[in-house]
C-alpha cells in the first residue's frame, strides 16, 4: 500500500486496516515459529506497512 493510498483513507479505515495487519502479522509469526512460513519476506513488508499506518495516524493526531 502506497502512502498516497494511506493518506486518502479516513481515521476509522486506518484503524481497521491496522487491526487487520496486526492479526496477519501475528499469524505469520506463529507460522514462523512452527516452521510453516512460506514467504519470510512478508513479515518485513507487514511490519513496514504497520509503521506507515501508525505514522499517518500520529501525524493526524498532532495536526489536530
Amino acid at each position: 500500500m502506497k502512502i498516497k493510498e494511506i493518506r486518502q483513507m479516513n481515521d476509522s479505515d486506518l484503524q481497521a486496516k491496522l487491526k487487520d495487519l496486526k492479526v496477519e502479522l501475528f499469524n505469520l509469526r506463529f507460522q514462523l515459529a512452527n516452521g510453516q512460513l512460506e514467504k519470510p519476506s512478508r513479515l518485513k513488508d507487514l511490519r513496514r506497512e504497520v509503521a506507515r499506518l501508525k505514522t499517518e495516524l500520529r501525524e493526524r493526531e498532532l495536526n489536530k
